[in-house]
């Protein structure tokens, strides 16, 4: 190539743009392509690309100037010089070398050159015109952009002064802000006072709304509310104040704004002493048509005595606040307010009157539940022994702070039991790179916080659904350590993701609810007064007179802080599901740890994959195999649990209201529920509050019960779950003892029928395997907590459920468990087990064992005095003896007993022997004597031993001989599957099904338990199981009906009722005699959905009674959990009155238990109390509260509601049983 080609000069380049082997100069275009190159597509922005083409037009235009110039040179030599060398266009063959001009050929080149100097001047003129278009085009381009930015930067501007729609008022601030010179805010603040709301027009008027849409309008006042209260929790009020102005200016979105709302605000620029803010929220109030309430004057009065405004002004304000109907007193009484903002308004209120005083707090309530149940419990004329602790004062106190610092830690670390490796060189690598990750990790997880703070917090400024204060509550670090703990813990199987986000959005909010209390002064003031309540309790004290726990405490000092609401189920998953979003995609490990072979590059912790389970498709995150052999082969003892999931290391607060009591600063529902399920807790706070106080005090008086482990079963328990486990006994085998896939593969031809029973051989190992890895884990946890606590003394503070039956706090440990965790645990405080608390630790091993159900106590005594060898034996060698106790209904429960009564046999004194053991009183299939109480039924009264005899009535047997008369009769005419019968039908076989119809098993159910039980007989054939089970569940059913005539007559009306009620739009509500309110949960699903990331997530929200009703379920679950609320109610007596005598009581729902010494006693409590509770008029006053919750109003002339007001007036009659002989049955509970 010549030097002129490749010539980088102005000249140069213009020689270059002339392709080889093609003469004459280029177009536009060709330049174009000669200078760039050929055309590609680019991911360039579109302003990129235009700026790139115009310095590439500005360069060539150049190019064509030095072109120019170059040949105006050339003309002038040939003017002046006769010959003259012109270099010819190079051919095809390439460049030549120029050769002289003769003269002949002098005319054709001026011609010629001239022609070129022609079109270069037009072509120069073009040029410049079409860089003149450019540049427009550039100007235009750079307007808009500077535009966009404005835009762009007035979005991230928050706004302040609201758009008002109404003309008057938005004139009215509009003149006020640009008139010179300005009336002062106060003015301003008057005037909005003094004028009386009103709307602008009908348009706006919000009119009446279907179901679907009223259910969505409160699910996003909801979240928006709750929004605007964390954003002035986190300090974000600039930001709240820009979205209620955003929401505001914005016709269809402030028809969703509430008062609440704007009181919200008002507040928190009350407590900034922001007056010109506080004064736009007002406007937007009057704008919006609300009357300003006592929190609005509240928070202005707040504001002013903040600003120290004059009196005038507030003088105003409380003249406006009296025509109004409002009382300065009603300030400091009926609002709930911190000691600083009460402050503030003290101040105010001073200043216009100064000689106000607050009035003081008022004392509790001296009113009591009137309820005739209750009045023996708060009867003041006589004298009541209640128990205390056996702990002395300073003991407990220091209790109350080691448990103090559990809760304001949030965690727990508990040691695990399992057996630990040898520190061999693999585990040490092993510990030492999850170390290293974890620290990384926790640095990449605050960053990703971090933007995705910034990423919401743009979105919130937007106007878009934002978690953004959510995220602020607590700390990148804080979260950081959530989701590490999260992910220490998941299963190999995966957990889905709705669970998992919902499990982070609840952490976070009880985390957020105990750091509030601690950045208060609501911890030292709990600690002041829960040591003055200790006084009652502990064993070192002396009380002048007697208290229950409640009325104590309400009587130490003025009434709880407010309660925080809790979060909208749809913004606890939106949290939850971004936050395991961000620990899925910066959590990540090398290569190496999953391939020898692998490579340093970073691979995915967590996957997010799709199952079906239960025929529906979720999604699940996963961790990676790898990860989890990781964790395996580093085998950490350690373990992290919530401190609400943690018995209580001191006696739990008492409850005293829906919302407080149990934990120390952990937030605890009074009555659990579904989250997201509102309707509980409304009942609760609307219902008049002595209607509580039986629930209240038996929820305490059971929380209060003191517990410690059984050692001795501790320690065998340990040793059978570090070997292989014992599944006969209850202790689950690890998971080497899996059953394992079939190894072997399958011929390349083998049959559509062998590939599917392998199938079905790896489905049926991955089942096991899952089941096995279940039971593991949970024995993993109440066995490490058993190891934590083996010291000490605790407590398990209790809850109920919507039907009022009573639950541990704790989910891991405690007394609800299964035969073994049962076992692990004994009274803290001992008692002397007397003249006959040996012989009810005897009876008690018997009934344990399950050998004697149908003798009388005496014989099972007798049967103990025999065993007394074998029962030693069990207690001395568990292991390498007789072993027993292997073979007892309940094994572990039946060795603690055994080791109990050979301590006390072995004492020099039984009757002085102190123990600690709890004796079980079981009720004779508690439902059906409730049952049979309701409807006075003497057949079914006798079947339940609610009639004294001499022996137990066993009604499942009855019942299975019932059974028996029926299948006779059909075999001698002949049916077969009652002829395959014979000698199959047994007590085990109906029991289940007995039991269960009780509370609401159908057909359908109940076959299935009967076939599951036919399976388990090896030598029935099983070819007939689906036939013998239909057989058999329906002559249970007819049994039970020619049995218990009653009790089917009572199902009937309870569940007509309740279909009759739900047919009107309602759901089925109730009050117990004890008068907690009850309304069941049972309703359409109403789908939620949370688009966006990894996964949209649906889920389904039934418990809100916005929505429609189930019919079918609240049919068939009214009669069971109606029957449930009695058996709740006379567990709660029984103990009120328990505790009154000084005994102590705890429960299994119809299980109760006490000292061996007080059984006597809590068997004669627990029969007067059922005949107190069954003399009432239960079922007719049940009628009577459901036609005025249902049939009265205007809905009666409703033919539904006529219908069922005819159902509610039928109450069925009752027999002719006479209550009290239940008082004499040795055996209604033994």
């Amino acid at each position: 190539m010549s030097a002129l080609r490749c010539g980088r000069g102005a000249a140069g380049l213009g020689w270059a743009l002339w392709p080889a082997g093609r003469p004459g100069l280029l177009t536009e275009e060709g330049a174009l392509v000669g200078i760039w190159g050929c055309r590609r597509s680019s991911s360039a922005r579109p302003c990129e690309q235009d700026r790139r083409r115009d310095w590439g037009h500005a360069e060539l235009l150049e190019v064509l100037e030095a072109r120019v110039r170059q040949l105006q040179a050339d003309h002038v030599s040939e003017v002046t010089a006769k010959r003259v060398d012109v270099a010819r266009l190079p051919g095809a063959g390439g460049s030549q070398p120029p050769k002289k001009v003769q003269a002949g050929d002098e005319g054709i080149t001026l011609e010629l050159s001239g022609r070129w100097a022609q079109k270069l001047d037009k072509e120069k003129i073009e040029m410049q015109e079409r860089k003149q278009q450019l540049e427009m085009k550039l100007q235009q381009l750079e307007m808009k952009l500077q535009q966009r930015a404005e835009r762009q930067a007035r979005k991230q501007q928050l706004r302040v002064e609201p758009q008002l729609l109404n003309g008057q008022l938005a004139d009215r601030l509009q003149h006020w802000e640009h008139s010179t010179p300005r009336s002062p805010w106060k003015e301003q603040l008057a005037r909005l006072l003094q004028e009386a709301p009103r709307r602008l027009s009908c348009k706006e008027e919000q009119g009446p709304l279907d179901r679907v849409s009223r259910m969505r309008r409160e699910g996003q006042q909801q979240r928006l509310l709750a929004f605007l209260e964390c954003c002035v929790l986190v300090d974000q009020l600039p930001l709240a104040h820009h979205v209620l102005v955003t929401c505001h200016s914005r016709s269809r979105k402030r028809r969703m704004l509430t008062l609440s709302m704007y009181n919200t605000i008002l507040l928190g620029w009350a407590r900034k002493g922001s007056y010109k803010e506080l004064v736009y929220v007002f406007f937007m109030m009057k704008d919006a048509g609300l009357a300003p309430d006592l929190l609005s004057y509240a928070a202005a009065l707040q504001c002013m005595g903040r600003l120290n405004q004059d009196a005038s002004t507030i003088q105003r304000c409380l003249k406006q606040m009296a025509q109004d109907g409002l009382q300065v007193q009603e300030l400091f009484t009926s609002l709930s307010l911190c000691r600083e903002d009460k402050a503030a308004l003290l101040r105010a209120v001073h200043k216009a009157e100064p000689t106000f005083r607050p009035p003081p707090p008022s004392p509790p309530s001296p009113q009591v539940n009137t309820s005739p149940l209750l009045r023996d419990v708060y009867d003041k004329n006589h004298p009541a022994s209640y128990p205390r602790q056996h702990l002395p004062l300073e003991t407990l106190k220091n209790l109350f702070q080691q448990q103090l610092s559990v809760e304001m830690a949030t965690t727990v670390t508990v040691d695990s039991v399992e057996k630990a490796p040898s520190l061999t060189r693999e585990v040490v690598r092993a510990r030492k790179t999850l170390q290293e990750l974890r620290t990384s990790w926790e640095t990449e997880l605050c960053l990703a916080l971090r933007q995705t703070k910034a990423s919401e917090a743009h979105a919130a400024r937007e106007g878009r659904p934002s978690i953004f204060p959510y995220l602020c509550l607590l700390s990148e670090g804080e979260l950081a350590q959530m989701l590490l703990q999260t992910l220490q813990v998941l299963p190999l199987q995966g957990e889905s993701l709705l669970s998992l986000a919902q499990q982070l959005g609840l952490r976070i909010f009880s985390r957020h609810v105990v750091q509030k209390k601690q950045l208060s002064d609501e911890v030292q003031a709990l600690q002041q007064r829960y040591f003055k309540y200790l006084r009652l309790l502990a064993s070192d004290t002396q009380m002048a007179v007697s208290h229950l726990p409640r009325q104590y405490w309400e009587a130490l000092g003025a009434p709880e802080a407010p309660h925080e609401q809790p979060w909208p189920l749809a913004v606890v998953v939106q949290l939850g599901k971004q936050l395991a979003e961000v620990l899925v995609q910066t959590v990540k490990m090398p290569g190496y740890l999953a391939q020898r072979q692998g490579t340093h590059n970073l691979i995915p912790v967590l996957y997010h994959v799709y199952s079906f389970r239960s025929f529906r498709q979720i999604g699940i995150l996963k961790p990676h195999p790898a990860f989890i052999q990781l964790l395996e082969t580093a085998a950490e003892r350690t373990m992290t649990f919530e401190a609400s999931e943690v018995p209580m290391l001191c006696p739990p607060l008492p409850w005293t209201s829906p919302h407080s009591g149990a934990f120390l600063l952990s937030p605890t529902k009074l009555m659990r529920s579904m989250e997201g399920t509102m309707q509980h807790q409304r009942l609760l706070e609307s219902c008049p509050p002595t209607n509580l106080h039986g629930a209240l005090d038996a929820l305490t008086q059971l929380g209060n019960c003191a517990w410690r482990v059984n050692g001795r079963v501790l320690d065998l328990v340990l040793t059978l779950f570090n070997k292989k486990g014992c599944p006969r006994l209850g202790v689950p085998a690890p998971a080497s003892e899996a059953p394992r896939p079939p190894e072997n593969r399958l011929p390349t031809k083998a049959s559509p029928e062998q590939k599917a029973e392998l199938r079905r051989q790896l489905a049926r190992c991955l089942k096991v395997a899952r089941e096995m890895h279940s039971l593991r884990t949970d024995a993993l946890y109440r066995l490490s907590l058993a190891q934590h606590l083996r010291h000490r003394v605790f407590w398990l503070p209790h809850n109920m459920d919507f039907r009022g039956r009573t639950y541990p706090c704790p989910p891991h440990f405690n007394h609800l468990g299964s035969d073994l965790a049962r076992a692990l645990l004994e009274f803290a405080e001992g008692r002397p087990l007397g003249p006959h608390g040996l012989d009810w630790l005897k009876i008690h091993l018997v009934n344990l064992t399950g050998l004697k159900k149908r003798e009388s106590l005496q014989a099972r005594l007798a049967f103990a005095d025999e065993m007394m060898e074998k029962i030693l034996d069990s207690a001395d060698q568990p292991m390498k003896g007789q072993k027993w106790w292997m073979e007892a209904d309940e094994p572990w429960q039946a060795l603690a007993c055994c080791m109990e009564i050979a301590q006390a046999v072995r004492a020099p004194d039984p009757t002085a022997y102190i123990s600690h053991f709890p004796v079980h009183q079981d009720g004779s299939c508690n439902g059906l004597q409730h049952y049979a109480a309701l409807g006075r039924d003497s057949v079914g009264a006798a079947s339940v031993n609610l009639v004294p005899s001499d022996l137990p009535q066993d009604v499942y047997s009855s019942v299975a001989a019932q059974v028996e008369v029926f299948r006779r009769q059909d075999a001698e005419q002949g049916v077969q599957v009652a002829q395959v019968l014979e000698g199959f039908i047994s007590r085990k076989v109906v029991k289940q099904t007995v039991m269960t119809v009780v509370y609401g098993v159908t057909r359908y159910g109940g076959r299935l338990q009967i076939e599951k039980r036919l399976r388990e007989i090896s030598n029935f054939p099983q070819e007939f199981v689906w036939q013998a089970s239909h057989y058999l569940v329906r002559q249970v059913f007819n049994s039970l009906q020619e049995m218990f005539s009653g009790t089917r007559a009572i199902q009937h009306w309870l569940a007509e009722s309740a279909r009759l009620i739900a047919h009107t739009g309602l759901a089925v509500e109730w009050v117990t005699p004890l008068g907690i309110p009850i309304i069941q949960p049972y309703h359409q699903d109403s789908k939620v959905l949370i688009n966006g990331g990894i996964q949209s997530l649906t889920f389904s929200s039934t418990g809100d009674t916005s929505q429609k009703p189930n019919i079918l379920k609240q049919k068939n679950g009214f009669p069971p959990n109606f029957i449930h609320s009695l058996d709740s109610s006379h567990m709660m007596l029984t103990a009120l009155h328990c505790y009154r005598k000084g005994l102590t009581f705890v429960s299994v729902h119809d299980c109760f238990w006490t000292h061996a010494a007080d059984v006597t006693i809590m068997n004669q409590v627990c029969r007067e109390q059922f005949v107190c509770l069954h003399s009432q008029p239960i079922l007719h006053d049940l009628s009577r509260f459901l036609v005025e919750r249902f049939c009265s109003g205007p809905r009666s002339s409703n033919i539904r509601v006529a219908r069922l007001l005819d159902m509610l007036l039928s109450v069925p009659k009752t027999g002719t049983f006479n209550l009290e002989q239940v008082k004499d049955s040795t055996y209604f509970f033994s």
